[in-house]
């Protein structure tokens, strides 16, 4: 079991960093406001982003390269606008993911309700955790946060389950109101979470390799595919969580995000007793523990290593990127914490609107030329990928349209 578990570590990086935003909070209001209602909406969006992601592993094990040394090769001007786009919104995504992270510290751990100072101290934790323990330490604590989280929160899906009185259709529905196709883009576009993070998965594949060489092709396919699946099976617990305690409890959630958080732990407690409070916060803060401390890893990791690309000089290493994504974070909560709902609105947009642009790069590369013979894509993964990127520019081009 043991040697199972040291064999993983990408997959359950990509996890960590997709279980977040999109499945507490977006997975936990459909379930509130549409019961199991939108569960082919989530099975739909992750079933067709899947090979974007997968192609950030295949590609390392092809060529030995991230996707970033990919872009580079395809043009430099790709990996120009990837930084530019990567510059306007990693802070914010990190500030939006902490934020929740902080209000749900409050409500575990009390000692005080100043959001701001919990963020700080989140930030820091993580900050010290990545830099002294570096890729191998997060590698093998993000195996224990991601088997407290699983079990923390299967378990308060089965006692939610159990203490449900209402019965609730499993009819799949499409939203008819202005306010619910909103809501069913964001939510899947959101699901299981930006494509940009497909560069962070073949970044932690290669780091993974560098510390175990020992790791072939089929394992890190297997732990990418552990990985995915954890994202789409707790996407589901999440929905289950708000459908069986929330809907048609008339609760309607703030967008900010320590409001949120309250809201969320006292309606679930309500709900369920004050005997579930441990596990239902347990599973609300590893959860977003698991996406702050990996975004914090994972973005300069891609900063550093774009800017050693473009052949720059400055700030192109992980240790000044990892300092200034923190000092950045603390800031926007020091002077830009009203600003944080149309910082975030903004990242949103162009997390939508990049998806297919990401897409068909990722394509491009792994049916490449320079891809190995033993490495190429099937037929049916190339017209499964390009239904994946039909899908994604429909669906880019009508969230557009609904702003």
């Amino acid at each position: 079991m043991i040697r199972f578990l040291k064999k993983l570590g990408p997959g359950l990086l990509f996890a960590g960093a997709a279980i977040g935003v999109s499945h507490l909070v977006q997975s936990t209001k459909a379930g509130a406001e549409f019961g199991f209602g939108l569960i082919w909406a989530l099975l739909l969006c992750n079933f067709f982003k899947y090979p974007f992601f997968f192609f950030g592993t295949k590609y390392v094990h092809a060529t030995g390269n991230t996707l970033l040394d990919g872009y580079k090769e395809i043009h430099k001007s790709v990996l120009i606008i990837y930084f530019v786009l990567s510059l306007v919104t990693i802070f914010t995504i990190q500030a939006a993911v902490t934020i929740v992270t902080a209000g749900l510290a409050i409500e575990l751990f009390g000692i005080t309700e100043n959001i701001t100072i919990w963020a700080v101290i989140i930030i820091i934790i993580s900050y010290l955790i990545l830099v002294i323990g570096k890729y191998k330490l997060l590698d093998n604590l993000i195996k224990v946060i991601i088997l407290i989280l699983g079990i923390s929160t299967v378990i308060a899906v089965i006692v939610a389950s159990s203490n449900n009185e209402i019965n609730i259709s499993y009819s799949q529905i499409i939203p008819n109101e202005m306010d619910g196709i909103i809501f069913l883009a964001a939510f899947m576009g959101w699901m299981p979470g930006p494509l940009d993070i497909s560069i962070w998965q073949s970044i932690w594949t290669k780091e993974k390799l560098k510390i175990d060489n020992n790791i072939n092709y089929k394992t890190s396919v297997f732990d990418f595919n552990v990985g995915y699946l954890t994202t789409v099976f707790l996407g589901l617990c999440f929905v289950g969580l708000g459908a069986y305690v929330m809907f048609g409890s008339g609760e309607k959630f703030s967008d900010q995000g320590g409001v949120f958080a309250t809201q969320l732990i006292n309606l679930y407690t309500t709900n369920l007793g004050d005997g579930m409070l441990f596990f239902i916060a347990i599973a609300a803060f590893t959860t977003m523990f698991s996406t702050t401390i990996t975004c914090l890893d994972a973005s300069p990791r891609a900063m550093s290593k774009t800017i050693n690309l473009l052949n720059f000089n400055k700030l192109n290493s992980y240790e000044s990127w990892i300092l200034i994504l923190s000092i950045g974070t603390i800031s926007i909560f020091v002077f830009f914490v009203s600003e944080m709902g149309s910082l975030v609105k903004i990242a949103t947009i162009l997390s939508f609107i990049t998806a297919p642009l990401y897409a068909i790069i990722n394509y491009l590369l792994v049916s490449g030329k320079q891809i190995p013979e033993k490495y190429k894509i099937s037929l049916t993964m190339k017209i499964y990928s390009i239904l994946g990127i039909i899908f994604l520019s429909f669906f880019s081009i009508w969230y557009i349209t609904l702003l």
